[in-house]
């Protein structure tokens, strides 16, 4: 695609757009770069890239991609042997764990993403190197005293040494502090130093490192100190040499992983790009174009993307099959030329990988070429008329058409005689469409409204103006040429009827036919239009009644189903009590068996021959769940309860031998069943994990800890409540509360419980083995 076309179409705003919706440095630079491409294979490819993308973006999930920089100059740097500051190397772990977050994010997502999850797949996690630069740097860019040992003792000896000189220095501002301006301690050149006033000069004796506007105060360092403020510099070099070190060494680390790095980066980059495309779809309510290369384009209630969406008209859009060109006729500012941009542009969007503000279902070509000549753009400096500037325009494009461009004609022949402009205009579109291009034309030339009826593949249409207000309505009217409406707007605007009708009497036999059979076919398209809005209104309520019907039904069903359950149920529970009192008639018989004849085996039969007669109630039947066979297979696991079928006994999975038997807790028993003799409930037991740690007393079983991290404020404190008390009856002396460190305000609430209950008998900061500022540890009594 030539820079020209893109420019007319204004495809530049539609970049802007979708730079701002990437998140990252990465995904704008790159978005930037963003060009239609004329290969089918990589357009489909981006079209489904986008597509994956949308589906996540409408489930409202967010792309984690904070943190991820472009830190490719940065590997340049380590590679070629330069050393990284701390800000660079931060940057490199921080865009490791971004990609880490993307990776995790795309795991668990619940559907399938196969371009996405390829993509992750090679996004390698580098735990060890971002672990390395976050133990040796904090997150505002500072080396941290763990970097080495050697760093650890140099620091510890620079806290000694400022020490000694501030308790000198401070014996100075205590003892001579009428010498001194002000009794502080300030620094000055690296050295710590003291603001002496002039005339003490002598008396304080030492170095003069700096003195104030005025001149009357001096900063001194006093002889007694000058040691000390030497050992502090040496060991503030030492200190810095240390850090260039350890950065040194991070800086080789980084360079060791260039080629992971580098793709880890350009796949960040292409799915930041991915999403930046979906929202920019989300945003314009556009949809997923089919593409095609036999320069087919269909679009229903297209829009132009760069008209907000409260102003722009939708229109049909339609050419490539029945017929390859379009010529659209109608008034000025009546939205023929923002019919072809908002072409044009959605074929430059779809080749992008862009979605298209259109219905579903709609459907665009891959062209090779999209010419346009649309507006004036003659040139003064090559002093060209406006005639001359579309001409050379036009010259240039004939050299390039064939059957895959797409060339778009704005006031086609304007700018010269009109007879000469109208026939250089057909003898145009007759050349351009005899290469199998795609054409769609605007004119005011009279003469064109025919040229559709006489050639095939040529279709016309017109842009409707309502002659009522006489004002545009901007649709666009495939199969009617547009007219004049000349005498119907003066004949408004309140022009004599006697001069109307002499002007009409001037017009010749051939153009009033025209503009009848013009009339005629509006008249005909509106009325159709008319019906098939009406055919639809029907459509949607019988639908909707439809609809009703079937909830209506659902409702009477799942009613009956109700009746029926509660009657199996009371007869369930009547045949119960009689099963009971049977049972104990049996065993009052069986205590008198002495007294009779009958032998065991006969109870037993009796026993048998009760059971039998109780009825087999209906199995629930419903169209909407899964008969009782289905459901005896559903999945079960542990802790869901199920129905010993055999033993007629209800049960607790307690864990799963193999796929066809299972360990079952019946009771006070655990009994092995196979997978067909259960039955599940639809019910699971609520199990609880065994804490990490647990001490009994008093009968008690409870945690030496509570974690109330990602609790609400008020939860929190109902839960540390009740914890108190729980670990007061176990006869705890100390617990520990994990409140986390966050805003600080838990941690605040959590101190503030802690000194008002009655039983506590103090409290303290978690020390480092336990968790420091992020664990308030409790004495109980």
């Amino acid at each position: 695609m030539n820079e020209r076309i893109l420019r007319v179409m204004e495809f530049d705003k539609i970049i802007d757009q979708l730079k701002d919706h990437a998140a990252t440095s990465l995904g704008k630079r790159l978005a930037v770069q963003t060009k239609p491409s004329v290969v089918m294979e990589e357009v489909i490819q981006r079209q489904k890239e986008t597509d994956e993308a949308s589906q996540i973006v409408r489930l409202n999930a967010e792309l984690p991609l904070g943190g991820i920089s472009d830190i490719r100059a940065s590997i340049k740097r380590s590679v070629i042997g330069g050393s990284l500051g701390t800000d660079e190397c931060l940057d490199v772990a921080n865009t490791i764990y971004g990609g880490r977050q993307v990776k995790d994010f795309v795991g668990k997502l619940e559907e399938t993403y196969p371009i996405l999850e390829e993509l992750v797949e090679q996004i390698t996690p580098l735990r060890e190197l971002e672990q390395l630069i976050k133990s040796c740097i904090d997150d505002h860019g500072y080396v941290m005293d763990s970097a080495s040992q050697k760093l650890r003792s140099i620091r510890s000896s620079i806290r000694t040494y400022e020490s000694r000189v501030r308790d000198r220095l401070e014996n100075y501002t205590r003892t001579n502090s009428n010498m001194l301006s002000d009794a502080i301690i300030t620094i000055r050149n690296d050295r710590y130093v003291l603001p002496v006033k002039q005339e003490y000069r002598g008396a304080i004796g030492g170095i003069v490192h700096d003195q104030s506007s005025s001149g009357q105060t001096l900063f001194m360092e006093p002889k007694a100190i000058v040691d000390f403020n030497n050992q502090l510099q040496e060991a503030s070099v030492k200190e810095k040499q240390e850090i260039e070190r350890i950065l040194q060494e991070i800086t080789e680390q980084i360079a060791l992983e260039e080629a992971p790095l580098l793709i880890n980066i350009e796949v960040l980059s292409d799915i930041d790009v991915m999403f930046a495309r979906a929202k920019l779809g989300k945003q314009m309510k556009a949809s997923m174009p089919k593409m095609n290369d036999n320069g087919i384009i269909k679009m229903q209630q297209a829009r132009h993307p760069l008209i907000p969406k409260e102003e722009v008209v939708p229109n049909d859009v339609e050419i490539g099959e029945s017929y390859t060109s379009i010529v659209i006729t109608g008034p000025n500012t009546g939205g023929k030329t923002v019919t072809l941009k908002m072409i044009g542009l959605c074929t430059l969007m779809a080749q992008s990988g862009l979605q298209i503000p259109a219905l579903d279902g709609c459907e665009l070509a891959v062209f090779q070429h999209v010419f346009a000549d649309i507006g004036d753009e003659q040139s003064i400096e090559q002093n060209l008329s406006t005639f001359s500037s579309h001409m050379t325009n036009i010259v240039d494009i004939l050299k390039k058409v064939d059957d895959k461009t797409l060339v778009l004609f704005d006031e086609l022949g304007a700018g010269t005689d009109p007879q000469e402009g109208a026939a250089l205009a057909m003898s145009i579109l007759d050349d351009v469409i005899s290469r199998g291009a795609r054409v769609i034309a605007t004119t005011h030339y009279p003469e064109l409204k025919a040229y559709g009826y006489n050639r095939e593949n040529v279709v016309n249409a017109s842009v409707e103006f309502n002659v009522q207000t006489l004002r545009p309505t901007y649709r666009l009217l495939i199969g009617v040429p547009g007219r004049s409406n000349a005498f119907e707007i003066s004949k408004r605007l309140g022009l004599d009827n006697h001069v109307i009708d002499q002007a009409k009497g001037l017009i010749g036999v051939d153009t009033k036919s025209v503009e009848n059979m013009i009339a005629s076919l509006e008249d005909s398209q509106l009325s159709a239009e008319k019906e098939y809005e009406e055919a639809h209104r029907t459509l949607i309520a019988s639908e909707e009644l439809h609809q009703n019907i079937r909830n209506a039904w659902n409702q009477y069903e799942q009613k009956r189903e109700a009746l029926y359950k509660k009657a199996e149920e009371k007869a369930e529970r009547a045949l119960a009590k009689a099963r009971e009192e049977a049972e104990l008639i049996v065993d009052e018989i069986r205590k008198m068996k002495t007294e009779t004849k009958l032998k065991e085996h006969e109870w037993i039969e009796a026993k048998k021959m009760l059971e039998e007669a109780q009825p087999k109630l209906r199995q629930k039947q419903n169209d909407q769940q899964p008969s009782a066979p289905a459901q005896s297979k559903k999945e079960i696991k542990a802790g869901d309860e199920v129905k010993l079928l055999k033993l007629n006994q209800k049960g607790t999975i307690v864990e799963k031998v193999s796929d066809k038997e299972f360990l079952v807790q019946v009771g006070i028993m655990k009994v092995k069943m196979k997978r067909d003799d259960l039955q599940p409930l639809g019910k699971q037991k609520q199990t609880y994990e065994k804490p990490l740690t647990t001490i009994r007393g008093s009968n008690y079983h409870v945690s030496t800890e509570l974690d109330l991290r990602g609790e609400r404020f008020e939860d929190a404190l109902l839960k540390l409540e009740k914890y108190i008390d729980d670990s007061l009856l176990a006869g705890y002396g100390k617990v520990s509360i994990i409140h986390g460190k966050g805003t600080g305000a838990l941690r605040n609430g959590v101190k503030e419980f802690v000194k008002k209950h009655p039983r506590i008998a103090g409290q303290r900061s978690g020390e480092a083995g336990e968790g420091g500022s992020g664990v308030t540890v409790i004495e109980l009594r």
